[in-house]
């Protein structure tokens, strides 16, 4: 069985909207070009930075559409994970962080995948704040939405070791809750039953 959750998160947590129009900077230790398939292969401690976007892998595969969108797709060392960072709009302190053995980037659909082992984090500063795990998280940053999928059992099996949906969601609010105090009563006071029906005696 697959486990989904779908998390809203508030307009705060949107990417960074000047990030669309800054350009892709790509740093690593070699470039193979495909002139055909119109893609640019980086490899070896690649680093991706566009506007306050940060993502680092082993392996990075660029392209873009004829329309001017951009195509990534991050690739880490065999037992290890590709990592991607961007701050929030609104210019607040707040980050959104995720890793995965693979990480999709999609200009034009606005989205993040983190593939296999991934983690996603809502950070303040470099405090994290939420925390969320899966085989597969999509993060829409167009609607500011997250997607968690588990990983299905084998037909007939049992569930995978690691294949559950995990989440740690702290308090939006740290002040602590104000009990109001008790104000004079009013009416009548209340009178002891004169028996275990509630009945004082009387007839109903």
């Amino acid at each position: 069985m697959v486990l989904v959750a779908a998390l809203g998160l508030a307009a705060a947590a949107q990417a960074e909207k000047a990030d669309r129009n800054q350009p892709m900077n790509i740093e690593a230790d070699s470039l193979r070009y495909d002139d055909l398939k119109q893609t640019s292969i980086f490899t070896g401690r690649v680093v991706v930075t566009k506007g306050t976007l940060l993502i680092r892998g082993t392996r990075v595969e660029v392209r873009q559409d004829p329309e001017g969108y951009q195509y990534g797709v991050v690739t880490a060392d065999p037992g290890q994970r590709g990592y991607f960072k961007q701050r929030r709009d609104g210019g607040n302190d707040e980050w959104i962080e995720g890793e995965g053995e693979v990480i999709e980037y999609d200009g034009r659909a606005d989205t993040v995948k983190f593939i296999r082992r991934a983690v996603m984090r809502r950070l303040t500063g470099t405090t994290v704040t939420d925390e969320t795990s899966g085989p597969l998280i999509t993060y829409n940053q167009t609607n500011d939405t997250f997607t968690v999928n588990g990983a299905p059992p084998p037909p007939g099996g049992t569930p995978q070791p690691g294949g559950r949906v995990r989440a740690i969601l702290s308090p939006r609010s740290t002040e602590p809750t104000q009990v109001p105090a008790p104000g004079p009563r009013t009416g009548a006071p209340l009178r002891q039953s004169g028996s275990l029906s509630g009945q004082n005696g009387g007839s109903r």
